[in-house]
């Protein structure tokens, strides 16, 4: 039986399964962040992709209980680590991660050289790969031709929450900690399929958030067509990771791939302007190019000095590339929720 990675270059890597006996296809990209791959495994962001985990031990604390992950199911396509632990020690360990990873039919192999796939990715840029574990031979698939967002958005409207203002979430995949912490700032989430005309729904709202998502924004037409006319009638705006760059593209802003994305706990954003810098959490591929008119750069990366969030001069519209409902420390960002209730002009008693 095959356990083995083959790149589209043709490099191949044999390794040592611990997932289901499955192949698949798809982008593979890596992950630098020291914890939290279930949040990683379960965020809709990495739908269609292998991941590549470079910190070298993993499942060392087990799989918590569903309510602590981003999704209801693993997104990704598959997992290569270096070292995995299948005797994990946590208190909220409910079993091991290749247990978890053979339930949900996800392949996952460990190799030692982890190191140097992620040396090639940073290089050469991801690449489709495909993880054959079993028999079955597979072509390679380039999931960013896929309209990712509507295979993991919400299928019908959900709320959270009993909030006396509501805030409606635009699902492009949404990470359900963004739903936790604005319930936690006193708003009662609606949650809407990805397609959704907001102006049309039949209740009340103060603000809307266009949550993050896989995949390329240019593929949710209907999306960006329907947040125009939400800003037309100048309603209070977030935008979150993809949620940055849908807002670019509504208001005549350009996007682009990156070569190989930022995909950490460690990403440096620095608010324009000022010596003042965040460590964030980060899961995306495609970043804003040109700024939309009548906007301005309201962070940008200390490492590549890419796009990282757009402020309108005058109306409450904004988005941020990472995501400020995670705690990456040590100043984390869950003020970014603040401020934009505020600029909104939405004043919650807590």
């Amino acid at each position: 039986m095959q356990n083995k990675l083959i790149l589209k270059d043709g490099s191949e890597i044999e390794g040592k399964s611990f997932g289901a006996a499955k192949s698949v296809s798809g982008e593979v990209v890596f992950a630098t962040g020291m914890v939290g791959y279930p949040e990683a495994l379960t965020d809709p962001s990495f739908r269609g992709q292998i991941l590549v985990l470079t910190f070298p031990l993993v499942g060392n604390y087990g799989v918590p209980k569903k309510e602590k992950w981003e999704s209801s199911k693993i997104q990704v396509k598959g997992l290569i680590v270096c070292n995995y632990i299948d005797t994990p020690s946590h208190h909220e360990s409910e079993r091991t991660l290749g247990e978890w990873l053979k339930d949900e039919g996800i392949p996952a192999l460990e190799f030692k050289d982890t190191r140097e796939l992620t040396k090639k990715l940073r290089t050469e840029g991801v690449m489709l790969g495909k993880m054959l574990c079993g028999k079955k031979e597979i072509q390679f698939d380039d999931p960013n031709e896929r309209n990712l967002v509507a295979e993991v958005s919400t299928k019908e409207i959900w709320q959270m929450g009993d909030g006396k203002k509501t805030i409606v979430v635009i699902d492009c995949g949404v990470k359900l900690n963004i739903v936790r912490r604005l319930n936690a700032h006193g708003l009662k989430v609606v949650v809407v399929p990805w397609d959704t005309d907001v102006m049309k729904l039949s209740f009340p709202f103060s603000a809307v958030l266009i949550s993050n998502g896989p995949g390329d924004p240019k593929k949710v037409k209907e999306t960006i067509k329907n947040v125009k006319k939400i800003l037309a009638k100048k309603i209070p705006t977030l935008g979150i990771c993809l949620g940055n760059q849908i807002l670019a593209l509504a208001c005549g802003g350009t996007t682009y791939k990156l070569k190989f994305g930022h995909r950490s706990q460690n990403q440096p954003a620095i608010i324009s302007g000022t010596n003042r810098g965040y460590l964030t959490t980060q899961n995306h591929g495609f970043a804003v190019k040109d700024i939309p008119k009548d906007f301005k750069e309201w962070f940008s990366n200390a490492n590549d000095n890419t796009n990282e969030g757009i402020i309108h001069e005058t109306e409450p519209f904004m988005s941020v590339q990472f995501h400020p409902e995670s705690s990456p420390g040590p100043l984390d960002t869950d003020w970014i929720f603040d401020f934009f209730l505020k600029r909104a002009g939405i004043v919650i008693k807590k």
